[in-house]
């Protein structure tokens, strides 16, 4: 039986365990596959997140939503929105990836490839049309104390957005957006 997850219950080891923040370097690479259009949901992201900041720059619609401001994902969706694109929290990612399937829309979640070596991905998506992005090279991201950059080989795993299987782009070294050094 799978695990009821309330995220608001374990704000504090949610935060001090999953919050790890994306660089710009790895949003850019989906602005060309996007509709401006369509309304960007952002459902593990404040107002500062450099998802939201990179989308609104591009001339995108974005809703965020966060679990510190009371907006935990697994019981929470705003009215309006199109796309759901984020970086979610890894301890969750199987509960959090079939929630996203739930809804039935576009997404982007940005994920260890490594987690294809896992059985969750296939028994997720087996029977969804699965869309991955590829980056040439590691992917770092920023703990939530921005004491320590962490990075691993990751992508985007999606539906909806890319409009074939697999995608491969590069990653810039840096960007408007990200932390001075």
């Amino acid at each position: 039986m799978a695990k009821n997850y309330n995220l608001m219950n374990s704000a504090k080891n949610y935060k001090n365990s999953d919050e790890c923040y994306t660089k710009a370097e790895a949003i850019y690479p989906l602005v060309k596959y996007l509709d401006k259009e369509k309304i960007i949901w952002c459902p593990c992201d404040t107002k500062e997140s450099l998802f939201v900041k990179v989308f609104k720059q591009e001339g995108f619609k974005v809703e965020h939503s966060h679990i510190n401001e009371g907006q935990d994902f697994f019981h929470y969706e705003p009215k309006h929105w199109d796309i759901l694109i984020t970086n979610p929290p890894f301890t969750c990612k199987k509960e959090f990836v079939k929630r996203v399937l739930s809804f039935k829309k576009p997404f982007a979640l940005l994920l260890p490839l490594t987690w294809l070596n896992d059985s969750a991905p296939y028994k997720l998506f087996k029977n969804e049309p699965l869309e991955l992005m590829i980056f040439d090279k590691r992917t770092e991201f920023i703990n939530a104390q921005k004491t320590k950059r962490i990075s691993f080989k990751s992508g985007y795993y999606a539906m909806g957005i890319f409009k074939k299987a697999i995608v491969f782009e590069k990653l810039d070294e840096k960007s408007l957006f990200d932390e001075k050094e």
